[in-house]
């Protein structure tokens, strides 16, 4: 699709198609969705309670898109026609933000809303375990929140952060792409800075906040080797430091930050890992019985043996590990919160076993017919985002 790269002349914009997504956007909070999906030659679809709804009843056509990107954008459209994509936060009004990343496609142009809450939510509202309260409370070391793309890592990021700044006095610098939740200073000091705004990359502003007094690093996600070493040599000189990944487990999140060196190094990378973690968070969103989702979350907690194991490479000993160290250390597995979750009532049997690492497995432990031996090649529940094969479910605007 051949677009000119000129400035956008704002005065002829009538912002009608923005005035149409504006609409959808505002259906879409009424009805607590977190996604809103808007894709040239296609129909409008908001993601509600995990699932894809279809919104719009017609087809939003090339052009038409191509209009909504140059309102939505205005002077940086050029930046979208030179760097294929573009992440914003678009502010809806007082109480809804969102986080968006527009994007050229084979039909032409897409673009996807999410919601990022106003409020940063509680420990006692997401149910937090009590053993994350722990991790705030570190004076240095590395703690890592991970799960698939809208598992919920970064409203986990932000409560962990809101709950130093109400409880600790602190110096708190956030590496963000883009910024989502905003703090205000309250017992903490709290720079936020976002990428391609305020630096031009993470491992710029890393280098920097190592210079700048910081307490706790927050990086918003540890995207490259730069990133990941720079994080590790920040949390071993004395600082504390969280960021995300896209992995599923504890396991997994180990070995993708030690393979993505390369192997004459990643013996130094692991020894460095096994000296500065201090935990690992993964997430899985899971529908509950009422309607809404709750986070399932598998704990590592750094111990002797923890900090063994990745030391001398015996990953796939970990989450035995974790499962172990449940009644000592506070650690614990997707499938044993996934079991407590079904015992809670909290979700269905049958989300139990879509969701647990592995479904045999999780069937047994709910008949009690095993001490919750873990199978290491379960492929089930992934955690990824369910979605709807039906288009028929269409929210008629008013």
């Amino acid at each position: 699709m051949s677009v000119s790269a000129n400035e956008v002349d704002v005065s002829k914009l009538t912002f009608e198609q923005l005035k149409k997504i504006r609409g959808y956007l505002k259906k879409m909070i009424e009805n607590g969705g977190s996604d809103l999906h808007v894709k040239a030659n296609s129909v409008i679809r908001a993601r509600i309670n995990g699932s894809l709804i279809q919104f719009s009843g017609g087809i939003l056509s090339k052009e038409d898109a191509l209009t909504f990107a140059k309102e939505l954008l205005k002077g940086r459209f050029s930046e979208l026609v030179e760097n294929k994509e573009v992440d914003l936060v678009y502010p809806f009004d007082e109480k809804n933000r969102f986080r968006v990343n527009i994007f050229f496609q084979m039909d032409g142009i897409s673009a996807v809303f999410r919601v990022i809450p106003v409020t940063i939510p509680k420990f006692e509202a997401l149910h937090l375990p009590e053993i994350l309260r722990e991790f705030t409370k570190k004076e240095r070391g590395l703690v890592l929140v991970t799960g698939v793309t809208g598992s919920g890592k970064s409203t986990t990021l932000a409560t962990l952060i809101n709950e130093i700044n109400l409880t600790q006095k602190k110096h708190i610098i956030t590496i963000e792409d883009p910024i989502e939740f905003v703090h205000k200073d309250r017992g903490c000091i709290i720079n936020q800075r976002s990428v391609g705004q305020d630096t031009l990359s993470f491992g710029n502003a890393l280098r920097a906040a190592l210079r700048e007094d910081p307490d706790i690093i927050l990086v918003g996600e540890m995207r490259d080797r730069e990133t990941i070493n720079l994080a590790l040599h920040a949390a071993d000189t004395g600082h504390l430091v969280f960021s995300t990944l896209h992995t599923i487990d504890a396991k997994e999140t180990i070995n993708r930050i030690i393979a993505t060196f390369p192997t004459e190094e990643q013996n130094r990378v692991r020894l460095s890992l096994a000296g500065v973690l201090q935990g690992v968070i993964s997430q899985r969103l899971i529908p509950t019985v009422d309607g809404g989702r709750r986070a399932a979350m598998e704990i590592l907690v750094r111990t002797p043996t923890i900090e063994k194991l990745i030391m001398e490479n015996r990953d796939y000993e970990i989450r035995d590990a974790i499962e172990k160290g449940r009644d000592h250390y506070k650690s614990q597995s997707f499938d044993q919160h996934i079991l407590d979750l079904y015992h809670e009532g909290v979700i269905s049997k049958e989300k139990a076993k879509d969701y647990a690492t592995s479904s045999s497995d999780m069937e047994l432990r709910m008949s009690g017919l095993t001490g919750g031996k873990v199978s290491e090649n379960g492929t089930n529940g992934t955690g990824a985002k369910g979605t709807s094969d039906s288009g028929d479910d269409i929210f008629d605007l008013k």
